[in-house]
């Protein structure tokens, strides 16, 4: 296998372990992170119908317009501010971060603590 392969397998089966604990209810619906290499999604789901509530990328043109490039730290960081903005028009204070088998670090973490200095609870 490749070191690419190998790599994403490895997200994948971090992704199982996350997913075994955190679940998205009606009070505290999950805040999904994904990234790619260009882009960064994030989106709030509630499981147990299994509906998107609000969801934000910087593929959205108004969150692209902020930030030069779409792939770095501060797109996370503005993905992160409009996703607690939408969510807290939505009347949705809490949520439960899942990380999606990517590592707490780098754009997951500053999304993390962007959508908390906006406003949600995780």
């Amino acid at each position: 296998m490749n070191v690419a392969c190998e790599r994403r397998n490895a997200r994948l089966k971090r992704k199982i372990r996350v997913r075994r604990v955190v679940q998205g209810s009606p009070e505290r619906p999950r805040l999904s992170v994904f990234r790619s290499a260009k882009h960064i999604y994030a989106q709030i789901i509630e499981d147990t119908t299994g509906r998107t509530l609000v969801a934000v990328s910087t593929v959205n043109k108004e969150v692209a317009a902020e930030c030069d490039c779409t792939g770095n730290v501060d797109s996370a960081k503005a993905v992160g501010k409009a996703i607690a903005k939408k969510a807290l028009e939505n009347n949705i204070t809490k949520v439960v971060f899942d990380r999606n088998g990517f590592l707490y670090h780098g754009r997951v973490k500053a999304l993390a603590d962007a959508a908390r200095e906006a406003g949600l609870v995780f």
